[in-house]
């Protein structure tokens, strides 16, 4: 456990100055102003709206922009980031000769990738939850304070990250035994324009296809209560596509480690 921690601490450390770790802050605060922005400039035509109908325009448009393409692609791009010193400064070797097991130091950088995709959708929990919360006291009309949110946005945002852990276990394998960024990476964008038209077309079995959860998760995420609670939202967040995802997640990471062990990285 001690050397688990020693390699996370080590990640962070190595990578707190990179694209990829600013992306994880800066992506969630970028689209979240964006649409706080046109929210603003277009808020004449909002005044009418309820503050439930407010908040699910809000916080879905978010959704939408990330549950299609740019979720899986800061995915691909975090899982390359966390191996991309490695391969840069070519360490493999040496990382792994240190008096800490093989199997620390590649969980480390794993669940350091798994941190970092945490990290950023915890972000876009609290900068909707804000700038929404903002909107009500720079534009009073818009009485976003009058309905709350939290609960379901949280759990939104959590089946989201459960559907993330498919893309995220295949591609930081990928990325591990690649050093070519091309490679993981087109592999990657291709998977998941083939799961976003799987999803987005209906089939039947796309839950089995993990670059499609993103999202199958929001198709699947949000439906109305029955009639004596049609005011609050439920949020489904065990579907059959979650569970596939956590298993892919699991089984990838468990046979990465044995293919890593048996191979010599680079």
């Amino acid at each position: 456990m001690k050397g688990f921690i020693l390699s996370f601490r080590s990640e962070f450390y190595k990578s707190r100055k990179t694209l990829g770790f600013w992306a994880s802050i800066m992506l969630p605060l970028l689209i979240c102003v964006l649409l706080f922005v046109g929210f603003y400039s277009k808020s004449e035509k909002l005044v009418s709206y309820p503050p439930m109908v407010l908040w699910l325009q809000f916080a879905g448009a978010i959704l939408a922009v990330m549950g299609s393409l740019v979720l899986p692609m800061y995915i691909i791009f975090i899982a390359y980031s966390v191996n991309s010193i490695e391969h840069r400064a070519d360490t493999w070797k040496t990382l792994f000769t240190l008096p800490i097991q093989r199997w620390c130091v590649y969980a480390a950088k794993y669940f350091y990738a798994v941190f970092l995709v945490f990290t950023c959708l915890a972000l876009f929990v609290l900068f909707t939850i804000g700038f929404g919360n903002l909107l009500s006291v720079v534009k009073p009309e818009l009485r976003f304070d009058d309905f709350h949110m939290e609960k379901e946005l949280a759990e939104i945002y959590f089946k989201l990250f459960l559907s993330s852990l498919g893309i995220l276990s295949i591609q930081f394998l990928l990325s591990l035994l690649w050093a070519d960024f091309l490679k993981p990476m087109g592999i990657g964008f291709v998977c998941t324009i083939a799961g976003v038209i799987l999803a987005s077309k209906g089939w039947e079995y796309a839950y089995l296809f993990p670059y499609s959860h993103p999202m199958q998760a929001i198709k699947t995420m949000m439906h109305r209560g029955d009639s004596d609670h049609a005011k609050q939202l439920q949020i489904d967040i065990f579907t059959k596509d979650v569970f596939v995802s956590m298993a892919v997640g699991v089984v990838v990471f468990v046979a990465g480690y044995f293919i890593v062990q048996r191979r010599s990285v680079k």
